[in-house]
Order: C-alpha cells, then structure tokens, then sequence
C-alpha cells in the first residue's frame, strides 16, 4: 500500500536518514522504534507528505506523491492521512464534535456528514456524551481520543501516529493502545506509530528499529 524506496534527508550536514525502504500493508500496525536522533519523526513526516526527502520516492498505491503539486498533495493528505500527535493539538474555542469536523469540511463534506461521522465515531470511543464539551473540560485520555477521531473522520487510507501516547499517564496509555486495535478490526484502519512505549511497539504487528537514519532490523509478532 505504501513504499517508500531510498530515502535519504539532510539538514544541513547533519545526514538524518540514510537509503530507507519501507513497504506498509494495508491494515498493518507498524510501529517505529529508536533512540533520539535516528530519524523516526522525520521519517513519518516524509511517510505523512508533511516534508519531501532529498532523495527516493514515497508512493500510495501506484501515486508517487512526490509528483504531485503542493495543492494536489494538501487534497491527497486530506483525503488520506490521518494524523495523531503526542499532544492532541485540539482548538481551545471548538467543542470536541467541532474538533472533528474540521477536517471534513476541509475536505468539502457537507455539515449534516461530517456531524453524522463524527458522532459515529465519539460513540465509537464511547465519548458520545462529551460532544459537546470544550478541551479545557475533558480529561487528557478523552481529548487524545477525541483527537485519534478526528484523524479518523475522512476515513483515511493510514493514520499515522507521533509518540502518541507520551503525554499519557499508565491507564489512558493502555486505552489508547487498545483503542488503536480496536479501530483496526472495526474499520480496517491502518496505523504508522512513532513510539518509545515499548509496551505499545510489542503489541504491534511488525516494529522497524532505527538507528542514526537507517534501518537496523525488523520484528514481528510472527517472527521475532
């Protein structure tokens, strides 16, 4: 579903990755692993078309996104990426049914749609009763919930996850964690993580280590 093939980025003269190749399979839970400084976000932003590599090619199935023009490729990310970060990055001023909204309408649905898929996916997470709450008033696991629906809202192809549990106390990270499952054998969905939860990478089906912007090995649950 998506590979990326020689990916190589630089800042400066700091070499931050080094010839990555990666393929995700649709409906995988790939996590990514690695100490500080081997690449892992840069290496999801690439994934996410959030910043281009110096060299080597990201393609969604057949589509070389680096291809694209800076308009085509906001409409592509849109329609097809889902993001979740480790702070959920919610507006302050929207209540958590208009959080998820937005990225509907940016994508052009309708209000009666984007309400409609919202609150199937709040009541999904069983955060039906707090549609109407501002962030302030919900709890740090309700507002990462809310913010994995909002990634979810366009139906995208992945949702890619940075450290996304790491502003979590132990009890909201585990719900998070087996959220993330639950939305894979509900919806199909696929999900790229960026984590440091080693709890969190060995429930994963496949963990690719990285080390100073290569990567060292892979595990799986099947073949460890």
């Amino acid at each position: 579903m998506i590979q990326l093939r020689n990916i190589t980025k630089s800042f400066g003269t700091l070499e931050v990755l080094r010839g990555i190749d990666l393929d995700i399979q649709k409906g995988e839970v790939v996590s990514i692993v690695g100490p500080s400084g081997a690449g892992k976000t840069t290496l999801l932003q690439i994934m996410g078309t959030l910043d281009k590599p110096d060299k080597g090619t990201v393609v969604f199935d057949d589509l070389d996104v680096n291809s694209l023009s800076q308009k085509k490729l906001s409409e592509f990310r849109n329609r097809h990426i889902g993001f979740v970060f480790q702070f959920h990055q919610l507006l302050p001023e929207f209540t958590a049914l208009e959080n998820i909204m937005i990225p509907a309408f940016i994508g052009g649905s309708g209000k009666r749609e984007a309400s409609q898929r919202a609150m199937e996916l709040l009541e999904f997470m069983g955060l039906q009763d707090r549609a109407s709450h501002k962030p302030n008033e919900l709890s740090g696991g309700e507002k990462q919930r809310v913010a994995v629906a909002r990634a979810l809202v366009n139906k995208p192809t992945v949702v890619m996850a940075d450290e996304p549990s790491g502003s979590l106390d132990s009890a909201n990270k585990e719900e998070l964690h087996r959220l993330f499952f639950a939305l894979r054998e509900q919806y199909g969905q696929t999900f790229v993580i960026v984590t440091h939860d080693e709890a969190l990478a060995a429930m994963t089906d496949r963990t690719i280590h990285l080390k100073d912007g290569a990567i060292e090995n892979t595990t799986s649950i099947l073949n460890p």
